[in-house]
């Protein structure tokens, strides 16, 4: 099922009577939702992404816009009649009710021509627990299970009725950290074998990152960038987006184009040629060649430092940390903004890092320039 929005917006009424203007949790979202793709929104809390499954659901009504399912209009149907699954993050679970009885709630209110016997419920709830492999547990009680074990329960439950469209909002939320890892590689299984469109709401972006066909990121009610999760990780629309993608998160300086070098406080870190229709609202003439100088932001993932004794950027060296398989350099910079740069290098590079300083070439791939004044991406080629 492909799943149209089109300019939906959504408002609450403010609830500080001093203020008049109503608060705006979506604003003019527009995306439409390819069939069978699992999609993640992804945001800071209060950006409208709950907001958004809510309206998608029938849950909450549109201030404005529509919302297709396929070619139909269901803005004005009710939830109940939308073919939707939900799975909330608290998963909202009976606990009187017994697993087997748990999953086929959802089945006893169908009426007329669908309504089913115990037998083929029985059938329905079976197949739906053997999808989320929880077979062995349909006698147990809700306060028997574990937290990842209650959650694959209210997968099933939505699941039972093989809706067109599965939407989880923060399912994953109340999991330790390897439960939830585990029970996320089983969502993408899940949406895999079934086909079925899933939405899937966090504020978590490796989860967002690591399941999904796209990802929508949102700040503030709107969308923001729309892609696949590496394609925005490597090339950001803005500075919001890099600072919100990435763990480790984007280390960002200060720095300033002059005559096709990029320069972050007095040293020339990389040579560079501006593409594309540049944002030039600084008034600053950016062409490469030109002396005119520009500032800028200038984002390094942490994956983006090649230690180097000759190398361009020198940092002030404050510790190693060794994690493994990798190696965390911590460092300051004084034009970093923040408190401490963090380069991720293979821990058989770090051996030769001692003293006082340290220096780095930059992977081009993995820096970003931003206009000082709108954050917005400024494309470039390194030279």
């Amino acid at each position: 099922m492909n799943i149209k929005l089109d300019h939906i917006t959504k408002r609450f009424p403010n609830r500080n009577k001093k203020i008049h203007e109503d608060v705006i949790a979506v604003n003019d979202f527009t995306f439409d939702i390819p069939d069978g793709k699992l999609i993640g929104l992804l945001g800071p809390s209060g950006c409208g992404k709950s907001t958004t499954l809510n309206l998608i659901s029938g849950l909450e009504a549109p201030s404005a816009g529509r919302i297709y399912f396929g070619d139909t209009d269901v803005t004005d149907l009710p939830a109940e009649n939308r073919g939707v699954g939900l799975v909330f993050q608290n998963y909202a679970l009976y606990p009187h009710l017994t697993v087997l009885d748990n999953i086929t709630f959802p089945l006893g209110n169908l009426r007329g021509a669908a309504k089913l016997t115990k037998e083929q419920m029985r059938e329905k709830a079976m197949e739906a627990a053997k999808l989320v492999q929880i077979s062995e547990l349909m006698e147990r009680r809700p306060s028997e299970l574990s937290g990842g074990q209650q959650q694959r329960v209210a997968i099933a439950r939505a699941l039972v009725k093989m809706p067109s469209v599965l939407l989880l909002d923060e399912p994953l939320s109340n999991l330790d950290a390897r439960l939830r890892l585990q029970t996320r590689e089983e969502l993408a299984r899940i949406q895999r074998e079934t086909g079925i469109t899933t939405i899937f709401v966090t504020h978590d972006q490796e989860e967002a990152m690591s399941i999904s066909d796209l990802i929508v990121v949102m700040k503030d009610g709107v969308i923001h960038q729309i892609g696949k999760p590496q394609e925005v990780y490597d090339k950001p629309c803005n500075l919001f987006v890099a600072k919100f993608l990435g763990t480790p998160p984007i280390n960002v300086f200060e720095g300033s184009l002059k005559g096709g070098k990029l320069f972050i406080g007095e040293e020339n870190v990389l040579d560079v040629k501006l593409t594309g229709n540049n944002d030039q609202s600084s008034g600053t003439d950016t062409a490469a060649g030109d002396s005119a100088e520009r500032p800028v932001w200038v984002g390094i993932r942490p994956e983006g430092f090649i230690p180097d004794a000759e190398g361009p950027l020198s940092c002030e060296l404050q510790k190693i940390e060794v994690m493994g398989r990798d190696t965390s350099v911590v460092s300051k910079h004084a034009s970093f903004v923040g408190t401490t740069v963090r380069s991720i290098i293979p821990s058989e590079d770090a051996a030769g890092i001692a003293g006082e300083t340290v220096r780095f070439r930059l992977k081009p791939a993995k820096v970003c320039l931003f206009d000082h004044e709108t954050e917005e991406t400024i494309t470039f080629e390194a030279r």
